[in-house]
């Protein structure tokens, strides 16, 4: 049969068949929806690409590493906090974040920061009441360096970020902050965003809480990973010989009992923490150099003692090979400035697996936590992105 007799045959046939009822769905082009792959070559998932603002000592670095992601950028503006940081992990971070050109920072699919918490926490607001300083997002220092993140999301669009702070960033300015935190990652930069606050105390022997904020460019079903009910005790990681310049002097350790009977009779409830190895602590702050008030150590027929450097990383999850390459006084302050690894690490987990899902597709099963309305944000945005113009002309698409 000649070809153009096989196209008329074809034609009639065509012509001949019933012809369905269009309908209006077969006008719309569909396409299943494809998982989130990372640069994907050689049928392999290259590792998740993650900056660390505010990095400090490295915590969220750590926690990233451990599940496979490679950090392309950091920065943290303490120059003690750098040559930590630098001793562990052979690069020196960036300095202030405001002077990093947002362009200049790499593209990575994850964004991470802790961004400075006094201006929110309790002790730091009270502290800048007392002196009458600003607090909040009036810190001109560091209660700004919030929108330094928002600019950076806005001109890179990460696939997710992670975001740190204390638990009273919720409550800080009647609710009025962090309000203005969602919306700013919800309205204005399009991401869905999940919040939770978890105390470490189930991973590690210290009672801290943090909140956390995780959002995602596309929608995505997020159930925050369940930790233990039980966590470890004190007595997990301390040392069997201290050094006896961490016990406390006569004249410390009175004074510290007669401000706790004072604050005491006032009917208050300011005074020292006094642990043994079978509890958990207080939460470890940055002025523990001070006097170690809030986590001092029981002994038998002395005083007690402060926690040496080395039990401080331990306490929050830092391997023992982390190197501490500074005074005690500047290993306090990082350390209680820094976030718990195995909370994070668990937290990169659920993110990484997030990811690799595809973009829409809920969970096959949700759980919400009826107990904790922080388990997850309930109303989650999926308005596209409406930012202020004119601050990024050349946006990364």
């Amino acid at each position: 049969m000649s070809a153009k007799k096989n196209v008329e045959s074809n034609a009639a046939k065509k012509k001949a068949m019933p012809q369905r009822k269009k309908r209006k769905e077969d006008a719309v082009v569909r396409e299943d929806p494809t998982p989130y792959r990372n640069n994907q070559k050689n049928g392999q998932d290259k590792p998740l690409r993650f900056i660390d603002l505010f990095c400090g000592i490295g915590g969220f670095r750590i926690a990233f590493e451990k599940i496979g992601g490679k950090c392309v950028f950091s920065s943290d503006w303490d120059k003690f906090s750098q040559q930590t940081y630098e001793a562990n992990f052979g690069e020196k971070p960036h300095g202030d974040i405001h002077s990093v050109a947002v362009s200049d920072i790499p593209s990575h699919d994850v964004l991470c920061g802790g961004f400075p918490c006094q201006p929110f926490s309790i002790a730091g607001v009270s502290k800048k009441n007392s002196l009458g300083r600003l607090h909040g997002f009036d810190d001109a220092k560091q209660g700004n360096l919030f929108f330094s993140i928002a600019d950076i999301i806005y001109y890179h669009r990460p696939a997710a970020f992670i975001l740190e702070n204390v638990k009273n960033l919720k409550s800080h300015d009647k609710g009025r902050t962090f309000d203005v935190i969602k919306r700013t990652l919800k309205e204005h930069l399009g991401y869905t965003v999940y919040t939770k606050i978890i105390d470490a105390k189930s991973v590690v022997p210290q009672h801290r809480e943090r909140i956390f904020l995780i959002g995602f460019r596309e929608f995505r079903d997020f159930e925050f990973p369940s930790f233990p009910e039980e966590g470890p005790k004190l007595g997990s990681i301390l040392e069997a010989k201290p050094d006896a310049k961490y016990t406390l002097t006569d004249h410390l350790w009175n004074y510290l009992q007669n401000y706790a009977e004072k604050h005491r009779a006032a009917g208050n409830g300011f005074g020292f923490g006094l642990v043994t190895g079978k509890d958990t602590t207080r939460t470890l702050s940055a002025r523990y150099h001070k006097d170690g008030s809030e986590i001092l150590i029981a002994q038998k027929s002395k005083n007690p003692r402060r926690l040496t450097p080395r039990e401080c990383a331990r306490l929050m999850g830092y391997p023992e090979d982390y190197k501490i390459v500074v005074s005690d006084t500047q290993a306090y302050r990082q350390f209680g400035n820094s976030v718990v690894v195995p909370v994070v690490e668990n937290l990169a987990k659920a993110v990484r697996d997030a990811l690799k899902r595809p973009a829409g597709e809920p969970l096959d099963l949700v759980l919400h936590d009826k107990n904790n309305p922080d388990h997850i944000d309930s109303d989650i945005s999926r308005k596209p992105a409406i930012y202020p113009k004119g601050k990024h002309k050349n946006r990364a698409k």
